[in-house]
């Protein structure tokens, strides 16, 4: 049989049919990731109900509808100072550099930014994704001075920090500011998100003081929160939603990394959960299902900064180590006589410290000692600023509004001082 004749007709139709194929493909694979960006930002949003749960559970009854009236309204404030100006702070463009790049205001997407010239995703996608974990950081001290604050001063400082100081730093490292150029690595946060809240939530404690009778002259005063089950729930909405967390940070559906992500995320927390629960035994012979609770959260912080960078058999290292720092930490911090409600400073400073350092101890790096330094000099910057700014704030407003409340208003608590409403008939 004689072969068909081969011109430049036939190979233009047959490349016309494989770059459409192609097209078609590349179409695929966009959405495909553009989606997955979209659940997992859904995922980080039901975070939020999970803080909110777990808040409501470690305070006292008669704070529930405070804690839950500042939740709600942190993700309101979040997403708006975001779309304002934070954005556009946080990320003003590629090879940015140093330290602060003025932002314009607003966002302004053009007809490339919602196709594959972008990115994985589109650029709504990625500005949702974004804001959802900006909201995050003022959450964290939201738990940390809970019970004594006021609610105007509070809302304030909250939305100055997620529409100043969390892009500044968010900046320097994912913005591919000074430390994203230095080398430092933080996958999707514990230092730029968790010990970002941290440090704030400690500058605001510093500030107000412990709760009532909560130091004596004979010792410390446990102040029980009136919902285990309700702090249970939150707990596992958090882990549910740290699959967005840390999944969603891969950027893409790529699915050889968010298997491994979901898979060292949830080993963490495990093994956070075993060495709180040890750890608290020994150093208290009881079983308080507060601290395994926080050795879960100590463990997703851990992992944070390295969920696509080390093995299973480090995760489970990372989490256990966070998971017996939790007791300790808290322990440390009511011998200073630094009241956390909900143990914020634990779960989110020290655990956030404890991941970034893990990054140059366990993840895949060429110099170990070069990418030590490099995260402890983010971990030092990062805390410096985020800390004096969250200070220099509070005290602002402990100048002129006042941040907390009258003796008598704690006393009868601030469902009926600040809202008029009890949570409970």
């Amino acid at each position: 049989m004689d072969s068909p004749e081969i011109t430049l007709a036939n190979y233009e139709a047959v490349a016309e049919v494989a770059n459409a194929a192609q097209a078609t493909a590349d179409i695929g694979l966009f959405t495909t990731n553009n989606l997955w960006i979209l659940v997992a930002t859904a995922l980080v949003f039901v975070m939020h109900l999970g803080f909110s749960a777990l808040e409501a559970g470690f305070v006292r009854r008669k704070n529930v509808v405070n804690i839950l009236f500042k939740n709600a309204m942190i993700i309101g404030i979040g997403l708006l100072t975001y779309w304002f100006v934070g954005f556009n702070l946080m990320y003003p463009g590629t090879n940015a550099g140093g330290w602060f790049v003025w932002p314009e205001f607003l966002l302004h997407p053009t007809a490339a930014d919602m196709t594959p010239a972008y990115g994985d995703y589109t650029y709504w996608s990625d500005f949702i994704f974004q804001a959802m974990f900006a909201a995050t950081g003022a959450t964290i001290v939201s738990g940390a001075v809970a019970e004594r604050i006021k609610l105007e001063s509070f809302l304030i400082f909250a939305a100055l920090f997620v529409m100043i100081a969390y892009p500044i730093t968010g900046f320097w490292k994912w913005g591919e500011g000074w430390l994203d150029e230095l080398g430092f690595y933080d996958f999707a946060g514990s230092t730029l998100v968790h010990s970002v809240g941290g440090w704030a939530a400690l500058a605001g404690i510093l500030l107000l003081g412990p709760r009532k009778g909560k130091y004596t002259k004979k010792g410390i005063r446990p102040i029980r929160g009136h919902s285990m089950p309700l702090a249970a729930v939150g707990v596992f909405l958090l882990w549910f939603g740290w699959f967005g967390f840390n999944g969603g940070s891969v950027l893409s559906a790529n699915p050889e990394y968010v298997s491994l992500v979901f898979t060292t995320t949830s080993m963490a927390a495990a093994a956070g959960a075993i060495g709180s629960a040890i750890t608290g035994y020994l150093m208290f012979k009881s079983h308080d299902v507060s601290m395994v609770m926080n050795g879960i959260l100590g463990g997703l912080v851990g992992i944070t900064a390295s969920a696509d960078a080390v093995s299973v058999n480090s995760a489970v290292i990372i989490g256990l180590i966070a998971g017996m720092l939790i007791p300790l930490s808290i322990t440390m911090f009511d011998r200073l006589k630094l009241d956390d409600p909900v143990g914020a400073t634990s779960v989110h400073l020290v655990c956030g410290i404890w991941g970034t350092i893990a990054v140059a101890l366990f993840g895949n790096f060429e110099s170990g000692i070069g990418q030590l330094s490099d995260q402890l000099i983010g971990i030092a910057a990062i805390g410096a600023f985020t800390f004096s700014f969250s200070f220099l704030l509070f005290f602002l407003l402990r100048k002129t509004l006042g941040i907390r409340v009258s003796e008598e208003e704690e006393e009868k608590g601030l469902d009926i001082g600040e809202h008029e409403l009890p949570a409970y008939t």
